[in-house]
């Protein structure tokens, strides 16, 4: 969990960076891009965990 928080601040922080200093929209696209490979990790985690236990 820390891992994916510490991730999404990294995007905030790319995203804001990006939008504030001409020239660096680049920044902003890599934001967007690392989130969503964030959000997509934490998803496929969530999957593993869910489908792991045992039904009785």
């Amino acid at each position: 969990m820390a891992v994916f928080l510490f991730i999404l601040i990294v995007a905030i922080a790319l995203g804001i960076v990006g939008v504030v200093v001409k020239g660096l929209f680049y920044l902003l696209i890599i934001g967007v891009v690392v989130f969503l490979i964030d959000l997509v990790l934490s998803g496929v985690r969530m999957g593993r965990r869910r489908g792991s236990r045992l039904t009785r």
